[in-house]
């Protein structure tokens, strides 16, 4: 049986992914579904650098805008939800393009992984959250270590929910979820792919945050968050572990003030693009466009990916698409 086709364009954060997936979409009659954990939540435009309806110049989106601050969003809803909008577009005759820069996500899409849950165990999880407000995320994560140090390495220990999630799968089954996972990712995909990640020079991509976190704040992103905190949205919800959102609500909660919060939320947003390349690196046939070598021309880089799909993705230009 013939796979069917699927079109991955990921990067680090600030590299460019969102202008470079409208051109690709439009070559090769894509619709976009975003792999973004922030993107998904309504009202929280400004923090995600979530993609403004003018700017989608009538390619469309999914995944965007659908949930609210307080809903819990994670890998396996992510892979239910993205199967969905997969398979009506599909329906449509169009071709799924994966846009976003959670690899985690992407992973899990991409190879089918089985997230089946075991019989879950809310005291334990309280157990381990509690022991985390007590002690702090970096004695939580050192549990970790001593059980699985694979996981341990990959899942940095601010991430306290995934921290927990691989703690609570240890209990449960006796088994590392590291060994799980390794399994899993080995795994053939049920797809015809082209990974692409997007990538620039470090220091220009480090700029590009740094001026991002600057018109993220001119455009109101402290007023988006003081409106999510007066409708009773707090840090403890997953949505405003984001960045740039739990940092200004430190701020508003006198924890820090307004310079140091705006310093931490460029340095960590710097910490997680090295994070994500890092991560973008152990995958499997991925395919890397490097902005520099295409001269920060748009059309070269869409070109360059074009390229690598010839003879598998039709497609004939800007306006004129061919069905697959």
């Amino acid at each position: 049986m013939k796979k069917r086709p699927l079109i991955i364009l990921t990067g680090p954060t600030a590299a460019g992914k969102t202008k470079a997936s409208i051109g690709l979409a439009k070559a090769v009659g894509g619709e976009i579904i975003s792999a973004d954990s922030m993107q998904v939540y309504k009202e929280m435009d400004i923090g995600s650098a979530k993609i403004k309806p003018e700017e989608m110049e009538g390619v469309p989106h999914h995944l965007i805008d659908v949930l609210e601050p307080d809903e819990e969003f994670h890998v396996v809803r992510f892979q239910q939800m993205a199967k969905e909008a997969m398979e009506k577009i599909y329906s449509d005759g169009h071709i799924p393009i994966v846009v976003g820069g959670t690899g985690f996500y992407i992973q899990a899409l991409l190879y089918d992984i089985d997230f089946t849950e075991h019989e879950r165990s809310d005291g334990y999880r309280k157990e381990l959250l509690d022991f985390a407000e007590k002690n702090g995320a970096k004695a939580l994560h050192e549990r970790l270590q001593a059980v699985d140090f694979k996981a341990a390495e990959k899942i940095h220990f601010h991430n306290v929910k995934r921290v927990v999630r691989a703690l609570e799968f240890y209990q449960q089954s006796g088994e590392p979820i590291s060994e799980h996972n390794e399994r899993e990712q080995n795994k053939e995909s049920p797809y015809q792919f082209f990974y692409f990640v997007l990538n620039d020079d470090r220091e220009r991509l480090y700029e590009r945050i740094n001026r991002r976190v600057d018109k993220m704040l001119a455009e109101g992103l402290l007023e988006e968050v003081m409106a999510l905190k007066n409708k009773g949205y707090t840090k403890e919800l997953v949505s405003m572990q984001g960045l740039g959102y739990k940092e200004l609500l430190d701020y508003l909660d006198g924890a820090c003030t307004f310079e140091e919060a705006v310093y931490k939320i460029k340095r960590d947003t710097r910490h997680f693009a090295k994070r994500q390349l890092t991560w973008f690196k152990r995958e499997r046939d991925v395919i890397w466009i490097d902005k520099k070598a295409c001269d920060y021309d748009e059309n070269k880089i869409l070109n360059t990916m074009l390229t690598y799909m010839e003879g598998v993705i039709c497609y004939r230009d800007y306006s004129e698409v061919r069905n697959f």
